[in-house]
């Protein structure tokens, strides 16, 4: 049967719709700067004018945002969807070359730049608008007129209308571009709120503590939904005023990933502001350590959520709510990513797609609304992500009689030594177990006799150098034990704070003077 329509709602209505209702309630507040709903409706389409007009920005135009979070950067989001265009925003730690390879791949209409990134601005050679002072492009602020209160009606889109080019964050290879489209973020959107922050009102306030141009950008999103405050700290990430922000707007939610919640909950200053408000402090993006999660929940009581998913999936696919995690040893669902979220259909595949019992580990593989598009200009990473209509995530796992599903780890990430499947993961939760390790990766490197063997690249506390094989050697299989341990002053991170594997392979390869063979 043919659909009748195929049309939705813009996801730009959100907006509208939470100005009419709380005008004067405030919709952000950064330092001394505050600026209620109306206000806020009322720049985003000042900035659309502003860019349909000078700069012919229409449905389907990309717009590529080079920014570290601020106002005009979060403006700019919205003033896209009314707009009809395409949002394209880079993680603003990512280096010149890194813009520039997005802008090839998206080929943006307009780039709008922080003034802190003229080499950013340069690179790309686009026509650009710039937020702040600065002489590679006019400043936002002082071309946009406010003066004309009368909104401005977002364009009319379908489903599949593509609103966000989602980049990857890259951990095999260059970033891609998922698609997010209207229909689906408004699904997202929706399961977000049932899932993440149920029972949010404009009472709460949600403080960001990650890039808006990732999954804190979608987290923020269900605020402008619910009409909740969203506080913006000033400068780098800095543990304590992030707990003196908590306090003082009584925060009650904010997006996190286990980095993050790490290095909020070991800094003195979790114990000196009350963050009793809190009642969701979700992370995603990885699984939490054991022992970063038995000290999040001793400092903040029970307010963790987790869900686990991928950008391509806008982070709809499993979710441990705060009343499932307990800090007790023996949990039951130690482990656990969570059970399906609502609306979202999971199997754990093998190799030819055929769906696997309980207890045996395969592919995660997902159905559902949140599932992205596809991706930009890209049939060949699209062939490989679908398979008979599931998106195949690339993490392995395994699910239990109760439908609770089990991360092993990316696919990517597993190493074979002399014939043995093994996964980092459950090395580095053994290592994380040591008292003077803080960070740690398990790598796999070719070994002439072994095929690969594991190298655990450790981060202690002191500085110190404890004996970790002789530690390790009765709390592990023998054939899983890291051939050699290494001791750095620290991990590399991606511009979302994740340690990631490729990342720590690279730097590994140029210390040791090793070849991707060896």
């Amino acid at each position: 049967m043919t659909p009748c329509s195929t049309r939705t709602m813009n996801l730009g209505h959100l907006l509208d719709q939470t100005a009419r209702r709380l005008p004067d309630n405030p919709a952000m507040i950064w330092g001394d700067a505050r600026w209620t709903w109306a206000r806020m409706r009322a720049r985003v389409d000042a900035m659309a004018r502003l860019l349909a007009r000078d700069h012919g920005i229409g449905k389907g135009d990309r717009v590529l945002v080079q920014s570290a979070n601020n106002n005009q950067m979060w403006e700019s989001l919205w003033a896209c969807l009314k707009l009809g265009a395409i949002w394209v925003p880079a993680n603003f730690r990512g280096s010149p070359d890194d813009l520039r390879w997005m802008a090839e791949l998206s080929q943006p209409k307009l780039l709008i730049c922080e003034a802190e990134f003229p080499d950013h601005a340069a690179i790309c050679g686009l026509p650009t608008l710039a937020i702040g002072k600065t002489d590679f492009g006019p400043d936002i602020e002082t071309l946009l007129s406010v003066q004309d209160d009368t909104p401005l009606r977002a364009v009319d889109v379908d489903r599949d209308d593509p609103a966000w080019l989602f980049f990857t964050s890259g951990s095999t290879g260059r970033p891609k571009a998922a698609v997010l489209t209207h229909g689906q973020m408004g699904f997202v959107i929706a399961n977000h709120l049932a899932d993440l922050i149920p029972g949010t009102t404009e009472d709460d306030a949600s403080l960001v503590v990650a890039p808006l141009s990732h999954g804190a950008g979608i987290h923020q999103m269900l605020q402008v939904a619910r009409g909740v405050p969203t506080i913006l700290p000033n400068g780098p990430f800095d543990p304590a005023e992030i707990w003196r922000l908590v306090a003082q707007y009584r925060v009650s939610n904010m997006f996190t990933v286990p980095t993050i919640v790490k290095l909020l909950t070991e800094h003195p200053a979790v114990d000196h502001h009350d963050h009793s408000s809190l009642r969701h402090v979700i992370y995603a993006g990885a699984p939490m350590y054991r022992v970063d999660q038995v000290r999040a929940l001793e400092k903040l009581g029970p307010v963790l959520v987790q869900y686990f998913g991928l950008g391509e999936v806008t982070g709809c696919i499993t979710v441990l709510p705060a009343r499932l995690h307990d800090a007790a040893d023996g949990w039951a669902l130690q482990g656990s990513c969570g059970y399906p979220r609502t609306g979202i259909q999971i199997e754990i595949q093998d190799e030819t797609g055929q769906p696997l019992p309980a207890g045996q580990t395969g592919e995660l593989c997902v159905t559902g609304g949140a599932v992205f598009a596809g991706y930009w200009n890209d049939p060949g990473a699209n062939a490989k992500a679908f398979r008979d209509g599931w998106f195949r995530t690339g993490d392995l796992g395994h699910m239990d009689q109760r439908g609770f599903f089990y991360l092993t780890g990316r696919e990517s990430d597993m190493f074979i030594s002399g014939g043995s499947n093994i996964h980092p993961r459950e090395i580095e939760e053994k290592l994380l177990l040591h008292p003077e390790v803080a960070e740690c990766a398990v790598i796999g490197m070719p070994d002439p006799t072994w095929g690969e063997v594991g190298v655990a690249i450790c981060v202690t506390r002191a500085g110190t150098r404890p004996d970790l094989a002789a530690w390790l050697g009765p709390r592990i299989a023998r054939y899983k034990l890291p051939r050699r341990i290494l001791f750095w002053d620290g991990l590399p991170k991606s511009g979302y704070g994740k340690i990631t594997k490729k990342l720590v392979r690279e730097e590994l390869i140029r210390r040791e003077g090793l070849t991707e063979n060896g």
